[in-house]
């Protein structure tokens, strides 16, 4: 029997190639998504489209609203950068987004009887957000194993997997297409137009740009004509 896995799963191009990988090694798939406030929904409808022909055994959209807090591009009304991507922390980090949302999976893992959580964070081509790092998943996997009735019980133990943590953008987008993922099925941009059209200049649109470029491969997904 296949062992069951939650996926962190907005629909962007390292969530997707995070629950081809957490499939291709051997895992039931069971995806989240997140419904937080963020300035747009057409990742998430992305999201909804894929799951399934993507292989998860179920897709489960959670919806809170962290507008009520603010203090992020994502969440509130503030420009989105594009003038580059900078040495520090931008506006578009959202204040322990990530915490949240590895929450939200590890109470998720408890109900399935599942130990595995995938989570498509990347230290190398990223905008600096602090809870991509690899001390911050380390730390929350050690938190998991101590607030959890399985982990205390010693009935089983909880792993949080990066498999794009040490890799670039390019190297990513490779591991997905050889393993069969269609980047046309993908949205990563922060502030798109009103169809979904990508916005190009934004940092997740210039890293996934720098990511294809880099791995001679043509974007299949359109942007605005810069």
């Amino acid at each position: 029997m296949q062992k069951k896995a939650v996926v962190l799963y907005s629909g962007g191009l390292d969530s997707t190639t995070c629950l081809a990988i957490a499939k291709a090694e051997g895992f039931t798939p069971y995806a989240l998504s997140f419904s937080y406030g963020q300035r747009h929904r057409h990742e998430l409808e992305v999201a909804k489209r894929n799951a399934g022909p993507m292989g998860a055994a179920d897709h489960l959209l959670v919806e809170f609203d962290l507008r009520k807090m603010g203090g992020s591009a994502l969440t509130s009304d503030i420009a989105v950068p594009k003038d580059g991507v900078g040495d520090d922390i931008p506006v578009t980090y959202v204040p322990a987004r990530n915490t949240i949302f590895l929450s939200f999976a590890l109470g998720y893992a408890e109900t399935l009887g599942a130990f595995d959580i995938f989570i498509g964070v990347n230290a190398l081509d990223y905008s600096g957000y602090p809870d991509c790092r690899p001390e911050f998943i380390a730390s929350f996997q050690a938190m998991a194993n101590l607030a959890t009735k399985a982990g205390v019980e010693g009935t089983g133990k909880y792993q949080i997997h990066t498999p794009l943590i040490d890799l670039t953008k390019a190297q990513i987008i490779e591991k997905g297409l050889s393993l069969g993922v269609d980047y046309a099925f993908t949205h990563s941009c922060y502030d798109p137009a009103e169809d979904g059209t990508a916005c190009g200049l934004c940092d997740s649109c210039r890293l996934r740009l720098k990511g294809f470029a880099e791995a001679g491969v043509t974007d299949p997904i359109r942007y605005v004509k810069l």
